[in-house]
């Protein structure tokens, strides 16, 4: 059996799988009040920000036991995150909400290498592809919608004391602060600012607001919504932001249908006002909409900035770097800019330095290495991660073959407003010098916006507005 570390040996030997099990079986002995042991661990996919762990639990009085540990990552613990995060699922749970139900929670960065909470197994799907396509979710599909709706509701309903330490900040201003952190200002978060200061909603009593109430944090079996996860944002603000944040539109996951890729917008708000005895103003839920696909750009940049300072190394976090443009590009179709059909477009001339293999081609056969080999012999996280680096080399290969011609129109389209970069470009619509409703200037973003996406994920720009 791996010996338990102590002092500050924990955080750094938590990573290791054998040691946290050892940590968790110590733990759970504590919380059982008898010996338990372990079986089974593995480290869920997906969770850019904490690590999601799936087990069993094995006592004498209790049996078999099938638990879920979310942790924040060794060494960068958020001790008033994650109490929050308990405190509030708890609150959730008497409101009616449908949640995943405690088993233990710490602050205690000692115990398992950082705060973490521990939850029961609830049976269920939560990866939105499936979902959204397989014929055994048909019938919860059909009225998802207006069940999301209700959930809502009820999350609203939520006492904002019960929940301590829930903090608040204007949107506007928190945006353009977390924008301007990052320094690398980008012309469509600009306009998109604009936009929202110009159409700003009237203001309506705060509550409890989930922050990711989206399709992929819900566990939904084919009867129906089972559970919902990941309450790490949760904060007091206007309601109607869970609202829009459902609709945005990465959260379809290519479907046509804009509730989470459910149902329609009038369905989410029927069932909303079915529990809430009143119907928010669309208006106001499409201004949230916008704001929300705007803050995932900066948050997608964000957290590649955390692989890129060093913060937390990772194939995953770099590669949401490169989705920022998907997130620009929904923002522009919102604010009505759609993206010309993409031309033919011929590879940038080569060179015959180097000879072949071209170094697009060593990228391509490193790319179909990882999917025909490392992927067909890995499982979890491990293929998981396989694929995203996979996909990272296509955006690569495409960068090699289109960048310099892309690069050379860039210039082009800047130099008319006598800009050398994007990041001259969006200072001086923040400091309107250019008109951000300029339909030259629209028309300049969005051919940059089309090409960053035509690299990183050509076929996002086919998936229904």
């Amino acid at each position: 059996m791996t010996a338990v570390p102590a002092g500050g040996e924990c955080e750094a030997d938590a990573r290791d799988p054998a040691v946290l099990s050892a940590l968790l079986a110590a733990r759970l002995t504590v919380v059982f009040g008898e010996p338990a042991e372990l079986r089974d661990l593995r480290r869920l996919t997906g969770g850019a920000s904490r690590e999601t762990w799936a087990f069993t639990a094995l006592s004498r009085a209790g049996g078999s036991r099938r638990l879920v540990l979310r942790r924040d990552p060794p060494g960068a613990g958020r001790q008033e995150g994650m109490a929050r995060e308990a405190a509030v699922i708890a609150a959730a749970g008497h409101a009616g909400v449908a949640v995943p139900r405690l088993v233990d929670a710490s602050t205690d960065g000692a115990i398992l290498g950082a705060p973490y909470l521990i939850s029961e197994h609830v049976d269920g799907e939560t990866i939105a592809r499936r979902l959204l396509r397989e014929p055994r979710y048909a019938s919860a599909r059909a009225g998802m919608a207006a069940e999301l709706g209700r959930t809502l509701a009820r999350i609203h309903r939520i006492p904002v004391g019960a929940v301590p330490g829930l903090t608040a900040a204007d949107p506007l201003e928190d945006l353009r602060e977390s924008c301007d952190a990052l320094g690398e200002p980008l012309p469509a978060i600009e306009i998109a600012l604009r936009w929202l200061a110009r159409h700003r909603p009237d203001e309506v009593p705060e509550t409890v607001v989930h922050g990711d109430f989206r399709t992929g944090n819900l566990i939904i079996d084919p009867g129906g919504l089972r559970a919902v996860l990941d309450w790490e944002l949760v904060h007091r603000g206007d309601p109607r932001e869970d609202l829009g944040w459902l609709c945005v539109k990465c959260w379809r996951f290519g479907s046509p249908l804009p509730a989470g890729g459910f149902g329609t917008v009038e369905q989410l708000l029927d069932g909303y006002a079915e529990v809430a005895g009143y119907r928010p103003d669309p208006e106001a839920v499409r201004w949230w909409q916008i704001y929300g696909t705007a803050r995932w750009a900066v948050g997608c940049r964000g957290m590649a900035e955390r692989h890129l300072s060093g913060q937390t190394p990772s194939v995953e976090l770099a590669a949401i770097g490169r989705r920022v443009c998907e997130q620009e590009h929904d923002l522009l179709l919102a604010l009505g800019l759609p993206a010309e059909p993409a031309a033919a477009r011929p590879p940038a001339p080569g060179s015959d330095l180097h000879g072949h293999p071209t170094a697009a081609e060593l990228v391509a056969a490193v790319s179909m290495f990882l999917r025909e080999d490392v992927m067909a012999a890995a499982e979890g996280r491990l293929n998981f991660l396989a694929r995203v680096a996979a996909n990272v080399l296509d955006g690569v290969e495409r960068e090699l073959l289109f960048g310099p011609e892309q690069e050379r129109r860039h210039r082009e389209r800047l130099a008319v407003f006598a800009q050398e970069d994007q990041a001259g470009l969006a200072a001086a619509i923040r400091a309107g010098v250019l008109d951000a409703e300029d339909p030259a200037l629209l028309a300049t973003v969005r051919a940059a916006v089309t090409d960053r996406l035509a690299v990183a994920n050509p076929r996002y720009l086919s998936d229904p507005a």
